[in-house]
C-alpha cells in the first residue's frame, strides 16, 4: 500500500459516509451505528493527522474549528460564549433565516446561490440541495417544467424529467436521494426473494 494522503483516503471517506446512512435507512441497531460514526470519526482523524505531519493543523483544531461554527451559525441556539439561549425561535422557517443570515455574512462575495454545493454530491442530491437554495435565495417561484415520461428521447430531456421529480419531492418535503437509494434496496430484496430456491 502506497503512501496514505488525503487524495487516496476520500473514497474510504465517502463509502464510510454512505455506510452510516445505510444503517441509519434500513434500522439497523444502535451498536451498528456506533460502529460506522467510528469508522467516519477514524477517517477524519487520519485525514487530521495527516495534516498534522505537514504542520498544518490537528483533530484538536478541528474539533475547535466546528465549535466555533456552530456557535457562530446558530446564534438562535448559543450566546457568543457558546452558552445555551433563553429561548428558541418558534419555527423552522425563522431557524432557516437565522442560519442564511449569518452564512451571507461570513461570505459576503458569494453572490452564487448554488457556490458551495460539492460538485461530487449524488445527482438527485445535487438537484435537490441547488432547488433548496434557489428557492431560498427567491430565484424560483414555480415548478421546474419537465416533459412527460413517455415522450422522453434524449438525455436532456431524461434529465429535466429527473429535476422535475426532485424538485416535486422537495416541494413536498421528500428527500429524493433517500427514496432512490430505498426503492433500490427493496427492488434487490424483491429480486433475491425470487431468485432464490424454494
Amino acid at each position: 500500500m502506497g503512501a496514505l494522503t488525503h487524495r487516496s483516503l476520500v473514497e474510504y471517506l465517502l463509502e464510510e459516509s454512505f455506510e452510516v446512512a445505510e444503517t441509519i435507512e434500513t434500522g439497523a441497531d444502535d451498536a451498528e451505528l456506533q460502529g460506522e460514526l467510528g469508522d467516519v470519526l477514524l477517517q477524519v482523524v487520519l485525514h487530521a493527522r495527516l495534516a498534522q505531519e505537514r504542520g498544518s493543523f490537528t483533530f484538536d483544531d478541528v474539533a475547535a474549528g466546528l465549535t466555533a461554527k456552530m456557535v457562530r451559525r446558530n446564534p438562535h441556539v448559543f450566546r457568543p460564549d457558546g452558552s445555551l439561549q433563553d429561548s428558541f425561535p418558534a419555527t423552522v422557517e425563522e431557524i432557516v433565516q437565522k442560519w442564511d443570515a449569518v452564512k451571507r455574512t461570513e461570505r459576503p462575495e458569494r453572490k452564487d446561490p448554488f457556490e458551495g454545493i460539492p460538485h461530487a454530491l449524488p445527482a438527485l442530491a445535487k438537484a435537490q440541495k441547488a432547488l433548496d437554495r434557489a428557492s431560498r435565495a427567491g430565484s424560483i417561484t414555480e415548478s421546474v417544467a419537465s416533459p412527460a415520461a413517455e415522450t422522453i428521447e434524449t438525455e436532456e430531456e431524461l434529465g429535466d424529467l429527473l429535476l422535475s421529480v426532485v424538485d416535486s419531492a422537495r416541494s413536498r418535503g421528500f428527500d429524493a436521494e433517500r427514496a432512490l437509494r430505498g426503492a433500490v434496496r427493496r427492488y434487490q430484496d424483491a429480486y433475491e426473494g425470487s431468485t432464490t430456491p424454494s
